[in-house]
């Protein structure tokens, strides 16, 4: 996968919707990311599924469900 500037973008805007609406601590910060696994969009992609699997299970924690 290469660094486009739109896919970067698209993830940036991901991010930030994680940042603004998701509990603090499910995303590590951008620079965390790239320096555990350099600064590639697949690594910071993972970071953000991982990120909202992490929201959904506290949700679901938190309202009894599963």
């Amino acid at each position: 996968m290469k660094n486009d500037q739109e896919e970067r973008a698209a993830l940036r805007l991901v991010r930030a919707t994680i940042e603004e609406h998701c509990p603090p601590g499910v995303l590590p910060s951008e620079e965390a990311v790239n320096g555990l696994n350099g600064p590639t969009l697949l690594a910071e992609a993972e970071a953000l599924a991982k990120a909202i699997v992490a929201t959904v299970e506290r949700l679901t924690t938190t309202t009894g469900r599963g």
